[in-house]
């Protein structure tokens, strides 16, 4: 069976905690399990953790985990009859001193004060995910005065954005660093960063992450409008993160749905040309959280962000909270190996133009190099600590498998994000050095379709345990350094 290439992130929660359904989700095709701290109690995210690691290893299976912060999610308070329809034309206030739970048809209460500030007359604030729509009239200290552009239902708790951004909310909150200290506790692979303005919040993240003792990598949420105004930006976001999600709900909301697809594609490409991972997110089977089967519009969608080559693509509450959690993983697993078909997914620039400045970048982009142009090779084997190199190598576009071979177990799970990079638990420590390239041929020979006559790329480190297991791709040593082409025997 072919392998897939492209990873699925699967939300867990009420429709998919049990310990059957997390089974069906990993045979299913699931590779990495969100869990969204905006919703769930610590007790919960522990119980499904213990779960997916328990589960995984009954089946043989590497299943990342990552912690999804809520962030400075602003919105609106809550009304006294639990919703209300607003008229177009009609004012409305959002008022930082109304009470909490009295809203009603005029005026409902806030719970981010600054929301005063942060308007001008003319802004337009959009609720519930760009339903609601309302222009600012006026302003005071207290209260921002509107009139309804585009009215509807609209009920407890839903976001406010800002058309164009411009939001000043810092990036992370009080309850996101007492989520951090629990993704630290549950030893968490991946941690994603919501509503990052620029790349200090991003630094700022991973110094509260590694200062909770967490070796988990950052991902960046994509998610505000002035995050893709500017390249610069854009760019210092992904340095600093160890990947990002483009997080197409708010982003969207923010710079208008005309405009979503554009820079979905931008920051995709951005993202691989740095060596950073990506992942492609929100409503990509929307419709299956009631349906069995997803819309051909989907499945487009799903198709379209595998031909632009990302990481993983995600599922929210279709596998959190729809009917049909299992089948929606089943479907984007069938449509990942269907896209991945097209040929334009193994073509390569082999980024031609470009200079290296580091040792292992070097040595993985030579490796894709030739496996890209000697026919003859059917695997690349990258011994590895950190996850690193292989991550590099998968930047590039190839139909040969990268086996990550580590003795890690964090890197072994980490390694499920990697596009088109399979694990294989290997402990070289052990073993004579002038002995583990062929040994670990014959470990991959054991497990895969490799026949004599084949030839593999194995790279490694010819200073035992040189490429330390780092906790980001910021910070580690560079020790892959050669590279080597063996033929199965």
């Amino acid at each position: 069976m072919k392998q897939r290439r492209t990873k699925i992130v699967a939300t867990l929660g009420p429709a998919s905690s049990s310990p059957e359904t997390i089974e069906a989700l990993i045979l299913a095709g699931l590779d990495i399990a969100r869990l969204n701290f905006s919703h769930g109690t610590p007790a919960e995210h522990r119980e499904r953790v213990a779960r997916v690691r328990a589960i995984a290893a009954q089946h043989g299976r590497f299943v990342a985990l990552m912690g999804d912060l809520q962030g400075p999610k602003i919105r609106i308070a809550r009304f006294t009859n639990g919703t209300v329809t607003l008229q177009p034309g009609q004012a409305f206030t959002l008022s930082n001193q109304h009470p909490t739970e009295t809203g009603d048809q005029n005026i409902v209460g806030i719970d981010y004060p600054s929301l005063v500030h942060d308007c001008h007359p003319g802004d337009e604030l959009l609720l519930d995910d760009g339903r609601i729509v309302l222009r600012v009239e006026r302003r005071d200290d207290h209260a921002v005065y509107t009139t309804v552009l585009t009215g509807g239902p609209l009920s407890n708790n839903k976001g406010i954005n800002r058309r164009g951004g411009g939001i000043s909310a810092t990036s992370l909150t009080e309850k996101d660093n007492i989520d951090i200290r629990l993704a630290a506790e549950l030893d968490l692979d991946y941690i994603a960063v919501s509503f990052p303005r620029d790349a200090s919040d991003i630094e700022e993240a991973r110094k509260r992450v590694q200062a909770a003792g967490s070796p988990a990598w950052i991902i960046a949420k994509i998610e505000r409008a002035e995050a893709v105004d500017d390249d610069t930006v854009l760019d210092g976001i992904i340095k600093a993160s160890d990947g990002v999600m483009v997080a197409r709900g708010d982003l969207g909301v923010e710079i208008g749905d005309a405009r979503l697809v554009g820079i979905q594609k931008r920051i995709i490409k951005h993202a691989r040309t740095l060596n950073k991972l990506v992942i492609t997110a929100t409503q990509m089977m929307e419709s299956m959280v009631s349906s069995p089967i997803p819309t051909r519009a989907e499945v487009s969608d799903v198709a379209n962000a595998v031909l632009d080559f990302t990481d993983a693509v995600m599922l929210s509450s279709e596998s959190a909270s729809g009917a049909y959690p299992v089948e929606a993983v089943a479907a984007m697993a069938r449509v990942c190996l269907g896209a991945e078909q097209e040929r334009s997914t193994v073509q390569s620039g082999h980024r031609l133009g470009e200079t290296f400045s580091r040792c292992d970048e070097t040595i993985a982009l030579s490796a894709m190099y030739a496996a890209n142009h000697f026919p003859g090779i059917k695997a690349i084997i990258s011994l590895t600590e950190s996850g690193h190199t292989p991550l590099i190598m998968s930047r590039i576009r190839s139909g040969v498998p990268i086996y990550c071979f580590t003795r890690h177990e964090r890197t072994q799970r980490r390694a499920a994000l990697f596009r088109g990079v399979y694990t294989v638990p290997f402990d070289a420590a052990g073993l004579d050095p002038n002995a583990v390239s062929q040994q670990a041929v014959q470990a991959l020979k054991q497990r895969s379709s490799l026949a004599a006559g084949d030839w593999v790329i194995v790279t490694l480190g010819d200073l035992r345990g040189t490429e330390q297991q780092g906790t980001d791709t910021q910070n580690h040593e560079k020790g892959t350094n050669s590279l080597k082409l063996l033929q199965v025997h």
